[in-house]
This record gives structure tokens, C-alpha cells and sequence, in this order.
């Protein structure tokens, strides 16, 4: 037998080589742009000019060496985010596309999670992992209502009604230690047919309760006018709830909790001046809240400087805020250590890392 190799095997084995490295070296570098775009910061600066202290404590919030950094776009009405810890993914409603959107950590990449998802706007994630959504309008004969996915899955219908009459729009929604769901239902989403249909409503603005076991829905607020964002404290001995049509003035409300699941006395914990609006909030580990901020839409008021994040104290006093090129309609804390902002802003999804954890991470 000859050993000896052949010239133009050889020759076209080099070839075939060099031609699979090139391509390795071409997918490789046109990865890596994709992968910087996909978290790039607003800006290249320590300490990142966006995030700015009204008041030296939210200097221990703030890291030196973290940006503000956009990760998606292509939005049209950004909503409801949520963490989902155990597949290391971001969960946002996408209004008017009626859909949910979600971005995916590891591969920095943004996908469709559900299409045609009954206009949902809120979302949150239960004691046990599962996707629990607020429906805003009506999709086929369905939505106005507040479901559970399944791990297999599968939709559960928590509640679609309060005493035999359909919910508005459910806007905003969270869970308690309990298993208790609580939620908003404001008419927001009832009058156009840009975020759901026209609908003729049926109930009061009002903020319900579904038990955690019997899924008994009751209604602990029936007064405030058009009720947005909600929260616990960390201790959940105080609900904040965003009163989004007060005049002249949107505020949050600091309700206190009874054991029972209703509320007790109430009392302002904030008040948006100064043209400000909120919407979304949540609340970190010490009890600080971070709102969605920007303009009440008043020809006064100037979102280039209000659009962003506004941070409060524990006693209602502002002492950061996150500015950002899009109004910021909601947020949530995410990531592995719940160290991470998200934030849903009208188009696109921002994030920044933090020096603090989100109250859900602290349980």
C-alpha cells in the first residue's frame, strides 16, 4: 500500500478546512455584535448620568459601575413584567399586538411567549412558579379576567366575574404569602379598541382579592378613581395601590393589612407633582418603592425629564431617579440574585443592576 499522501486530496482537504474555519470566524463575529446590541448601554460613563440621587441615601441603591442598558424594541405598549426565576426569562405584555413578549437571558434574544393573550397588561409569578395574568379585554369570546398557566401548560380561570358582572379591564396584579391573588380593575382598557374593545362596564374601579384556597373573590376597595399599580411591603402588613385618575394629583395609598385579608385605615404615601404620573410599582427589600414615571400628560409637564423610574423612601420621600428615553409604564426586580431592574418603557425593555433585591427575592 502507498502511504504517501495525495497532492490534490491534500490540497482540497486544506481547502475544506479553511473554508469551515472562515465560516466559524464569520458566525462568531457577527454573534458577538448581535449579543453587545442586545445590551447596550445608554450611556458609556460610570456613574452612568441616568441614575440620579434627590437624596444622598440612594447612593447605597445605586452601583458605581452599572448602565442603564436597552434590551429590546419593537414594542408597541410595553406592560406587566415579570421575572421567571426558574427558566431565567422576562415575561412583559405587549398591549395593543395582544400578545405576550418574552426576553430570554442566556440568549439576550426576544420572542413571542403567547399570541392572541386576551389583551393581558399585568403579570405575576405565584408561590409556586406559575404565570398568573391579568386578561384586559376580550379575545374570541374570552378575556376580562384573571388566569393561571400550568406547568403543563394548560389555562386555569381564576375569576372572569365579581357577583354575576364581568370585570373591566384587570390591570395590575400580585400574590401574597397566603396564595391570595390580588388584583386592579380599572375601565383603562374598556374604551378603545386599540388596548381591547369598547365595552359598556359593569362594575365600580375597584381592587379584588381571590382566596388562595377556595377562590372566593372579594372586593377590599371600591372608592378610588381608576386604581393602577399595586404592591406589598416586604413585611405585607401595608398594600400600596396607585389611585391613577385622582385629581389634581395621581397618588399611592399605604392601606393597612388585617389577617383576615381585608384592609384597615389607609393613608398618603405619595403624591405625583409636578406634572409627574405613576403607574407600575414595586417594592425592594427595604422597603423603598420604585415607581413607572412620567408625564400626566399636561402640556406643562416636559417627559424628557420625567420618564424614567422615581424611587421613594420608605416614608414617601423621592430619592432617586432613573431617567430614561421612554415613559416607563411598569417594572419588576429579576435576575438570578433579584438584583436586576426591569423595566417595561412604552417600546422597548430596559434593565439596570442595582444594590438592592426586590421584596419577593427577601422572602
Amino acid at each position: 500500500m502507498n502511504d504517501k499522501p495525495v497532492i490534490g486530496n491534500s490540497r482540497r482537504l486544506f481547502l475544506k478546512h479553511s473554508l469551515a474555519y472562515s465560516a466559524a470566524a464569520v458566525s462568531i463575529g457577527s454573534l458577538l455584535p448581535q449579543l453587545a446590541r442586545a445590551t447596550e448601554p445608554l450611556s458609556a460613563r460610570y456613574p452612568d448620568p441616568a441614575v440620579a440621587a434627590l437624596d444622598d441615601s440612594f447612593l447605597d441603591l445605586r452601583l458605581f459601575n452599572a448602565s442603564v442598558e436597552k434590551l429590546a424594541t419593537g414594542l408597541r405598549w410595553a406592560e406587566g413584567p415579570v421575572w421567571m426565576g426558574a427558566g431565567r426569562y422576562l415575561l412583559l405584555s405587549d398591549i395593543p399586538n395582544n400578545r405576550i413578549v418574552r426576553w430570554d437571558e442566556i440568549s439576550q434574544s426576544l420572542g413571542v411567549y403567547r399570541e392572541q393573550s386576551n389583551f393581558s397588561n399585568g403579570l405575576t409569578c405565584d408561590n409556586q412558579g406559575r404565570l398568573v395574568t391579568c386578561e384586559g379585554s376580550t379575545t374570541h369570546e374570552q378575556g376580562r379576567r384573571i388566569t393561571r398557566t400550568e406547568h403543563d401548560g394548560s389555562i386555569t380561570v381564576l375569576a372572569d366575574n365579581f357577583e354575576g358582572k364581568r370585570f373591566n379591564s384587570p390591570n395590575d396584579i400580585v400574590v401574597k404569602r397566603d396564595g391570595s391573588v390580588w388584583f386592579t380593575d380599572p375601565p383603562f382598557q374598556s374604551g378603545n379598541e386599540y388596548e381591547g374593545h369598547k365595552i359598556q362596564t359593569e362594575l365600580p374601579h375597584g381592587v379584588y382579592r381571590i382566596d388562595g384556597e377556595s377562590l372566593k373573590v372579594t372586593r377590599v376597595i371600591d372608592d378610588l378613581a381608576g386604581p393602577n399599580g399595586l404592591c406589598f411591603s416586604p413585611d405585607e402588613k401595608s398594600l400600596y395601590i396607585v389611585e391613577g385618575r385622582a385629581k389634581p394629583n395621581r397618588l399611592v395609598w399605604a392601606y393597612a393589612v388585617n389577617e383576615d385579608g381585608t384592609l384597615g385605615a389607609r393613608k398618603k404615601h405619595i403624591e405625583a407633582t409636578a406634572y409627574g404620573a405613576l403607574d407600575g410599582i414595586k417594592c425592594d427589600e427595604a422597603g423603598n418603592l420604585w415607581c413607572g414615571w412620567g408625564s400626566n400628560g399636561s402640556p406643562q409637564g416636559k417627559p424628557e425629564e420625567l420618564d424614567g423610574v422615581r424611587v421613594f423612601n420608605p416614608q414617601g420621600k423621592a430619592i432617586g431617579h432613573i431617567s430614561l428615553p421612554e415613559r416607563c409604564a411598569n417594572l419588576c426586580f429579576g435576575g438570578p440574585r433579584g438584583n436586576r431592574l426591569f423595566m417595561a418603557s412604552s417600546h422597548s425593555i430596559y434593565s439596570i443592576f442595582v444594590n438592592t433585591r426586590g421584596a419577593t427575592f427577601a422572602k
